[in-house]
């Protein structure tokens, strides 16, 4: 499980697409201390878990269904990745409940960038109905993996609002109209959506 608060940006030194698995070289940097084989590494928000070591370099693979539901199969080398460390048990909990599973793609519409200095940012993002129907306004949603609050749901997508600080420490300020994003909805909005599948045709049917 993570939080969706990032700890380090890191770099993808190298990649190796294989039939049915690509492997990613990424440096952790500050974060590889602790990280052993077999961990479970959020990169850009999706739950990879590492395969070899060396120094502060870690592969990490992701097979085909990975590859084909994220924007992983996208990444190229030199791409800077948000990363975060699964949350330990006795750790201080931020952010809100990550799986790094992702739920889907969305693309980036626009960025604006408001107010004197530019430091009121609103993203907005363009994403499958069906994924925007169970986000809430005020509510949690991971975009590469960063926890966000939701400030607004529209038909096809949702905004956000970026803080200076997010932008400094996170690749979101790197986004450009078109972009491609993971996206992952807040795991309650999930059990939410799926009762109420399973119950409200029940209920309409004995009505």
């Amino acid at each position: 499980m993570f939080t969706g608060i990032v700890e380090h940006v890191g770099r993808i030194e190298s990649i190796e697409a294989l039939s049915d698995l690509s492997r990613f070289v990424i440096d952790l940097g500050p974060i590889s201390e602790g990280v052993g084989l077999g961990d479970s590494i959020a990169v850009a928000g999706c739950c990879l878990t590492v395969t070899t070591i060396d120094g502060t370099r870690f592969t990490f693979e992701a097979i085909r269904e990975t590859l084909d539901v994220t924007r992983v199969g996208s990444f190229a080398e030199g791409d800077g990745v948000n990363l975060e460390r699964a949350m330990g048990a006795g750790a201080r909990f931020d952010g809100h409940i990550v799986q790094g599973h992702v739920d889907g793609t969305g693309r980036v519409r626009r960025l604006d960038r408001t107010g004197l200095d530019g430091n009121e940012v609103e993203l907005h993002i363009e994403c499958d109905p069906e994924l925007a129907g169970q986000l809430v306004d005020k509510g949690s949603v991971t975009i590469e993996g960063v926890s966000l609050t939701v400030v607004k749901v529209v038909e096809d997508g949702f905004h956000v609002a970026l803080i200076p600080h997010t932008l400094e420490v996170t690749t979101l300020s790197d986004l450009s109209d078109g972009d491609p994003v993971n996206l992952e909805v807040d795991v309650f909005g999930k059990y939410v959506k799926q009762y109420l599948d399973r119950v409200l045709p029940g209920m309409v049917a004995a009505k």
